[in-house]
């Protein structure tokens, strides 16, 4: 069986096919530009040469025909024909208060997702989502299961204590204002990688959890479920991330929009697409530009460096003192996965918390493709870089609403729950960077 999912963005879908029966990755791919002029799908077939293709994409229909095209293509596909997709898995920013846990989509659930007490708390992303659903059903047999991910299921665990905020009783009630978090797929991986990597079960693990890329945020697992998470109603609350401000005085926006005539939604775009490190620096997003810069000696980049740094490290502090001993600190995600900089700078002078980074360690970690350790032998707490798999949360959650045995985590075993679990799909990359690095070795992390 063949599940295929789905990462639908307002110009953008993301795909993956997965081998249900071999848990083997046979695809991945994007397609980019929808609704633009120059459309095109990138496809990365398994054992195959990579292809891309121009094709007009006037909505996302068109963007699901490209994806079902290429991975049923004779030359370049991965499977003989659509019949042998088994179910859909879509990645869902928001479920709002109406759903906890991922979901079989129907014209019910469909219309919750539309409904502005849903749809209204994910403006810039909950369209995009629908459209990738609403395309799919078009394109696929109506007997293809077609399964919700919620972005916000993870964080359904926190108390009041940490997803209610000071504001009107009214407001909470009547518009469900309260903390949600996101990136929920990323932490639930990686926190059960985690338990795995310690040897011990998830109820008995606390650990702090950095999701650090373009977007990032930070996740308190405590007991093996959400207690804190840096990211509020909305994604633009936490961190200093690529493009979003994170955390500030929520006076700041009504100053300036008194000053300069700005409007809710110009303020909404500036605070989500023109902030973070990019308003910062005045530069970029990506931090190996703001890196590069800071190298040489340009005094905005290396503010952008410390204040991302600065910001982190508040957390971390912040996350030890909510969750109490902490078996484990975890980064993942691009940045998280590969600058050892960020890692380092954050985690900088925490030694007094028991947290102690080993600098060789940290410099060899640059892998998406192995677990690694990077913490000094004698720090009492683990510093793990772990490489996320959102999609195989995507997936295993949409064969396990197929087959009826799908529940909340805690109820439930991931495949990548076991300490024999190997991704198939990184193998390949990750005997080549052994190859080029032998000293890698030494800091993966083996169950």
């Amino acid at each position: 069986m063949v599940i295929l999912t789905l990462n639908c963005g307002s110009s953008s879908a993301k795909y993956q096919v997965y081998d249900w029966d071999n848990r083997d990755v046979l695809a991945t791919g994007v397609v980019e530009r929808i609704t633009a002029a120059g459309s095109c799908i990138t496809h990365k077939p398994k054992g195959k040469d990579k292809f891309f293709l121009e094709s007009p994409c006037p909505t996302h229909k068109e963007a699901i025909e490209l994806i079902l095209n290429a991975i049923t293509d004779k030359d370049h596909g991965v499977i003989k024909s659509m019949s042998e997709i088994g179910a859909v898995g879509h990645r869902v920013l928001h479920g709002g208060d109406k759903f906890t846990k991922s979901v079989k989509v129907t014209p019910e659930v469909l219309k919750v997702f539309k409904s502005p007490e849903v749809s209204g708390l994910g403006p810039l992303h909950m369209p995009a989502n629908i459209m990738g659903i609403e395309a799919a059903q078009k394109v696929l047999p109506e007997s293809v299961p077609q399964v919700a991910v919620m972005d916000t299921a993870w964080h359904q665990t926190m108390p009041p204590s940490s997803y209610r905020y000071a504001i009107p009783k009214e407001w909470y009630e009547k518009y469900g204002a309260r903390r949600y978090g996101f990136h929920g797929t990323s932490f639930l991986y990686t926190a059960k990688r985690a338990s795995v990597l310690l040897g011990k079960d998830p109820k008995d693990t606390n650990i702090i959890i950095a999701h650090v890329g373009n977007g990032a945020s930070m996740c308190a697992v405590k007991n093996g479920c959400c207690y804190d998470t840096s990211m509020g109603i909305t994604p633009l609350e936490g961190l200093v991330m690529g493009t979003r401000s994170g955390d500030m005085d929520c006076a700041l926006p009504f100053y300036i929009m008194r000053q300069t005539g700005m409007t809710a939604d110009e303020m909404d775009n500036a605070l989500n697409k023109k902030s973070g490190l990019l308003g910062l620096t005045g530069l970029s997003s990506d931090r190996r530009d703001i890196a590069e810069a800071a190298e040489k000696g340009n005094p905005d980049a290396q503010l952008g460096v410390d204040m991302e740094c600065y910001r982190l490290k508040k957390y971390f502090g912040a996350y030890i003192a909510a969750i109490g001993p902490v078996d484990a600190i975890v980064y993942t995600a691009g940045v998280g996965e590969h600058s050892a900089m960020i890692r380092g700078k954050a985690l900088e002078g925490l030694e007094h918390l028991g947290i102690k980074i080993d600098p060789k360690k940290n410099k060899l970690s640059n892998t998406g493709n192995a677990e690694t350790c990077i913490s000094a032998d004698d720090s009492k707490v683990k510093v793990f870089v772990i490489p996320t798999d959102e999609e195989l949360v995507m997936t295993e959650d949409a064969v396990k609403i197929m087959e009826g045995t799908y529940d909340v985590h805690t109820n439930i075993t991931y495949s990548f729950q076991s300490k024999d679990y190997k991704n198939k799909a990184r193998e390949e990359g990750l005997k080549k960077e052994l190859e080029k690095c032998p000293e890698l070795a030494s800091i993966i992390v083996r169950p």
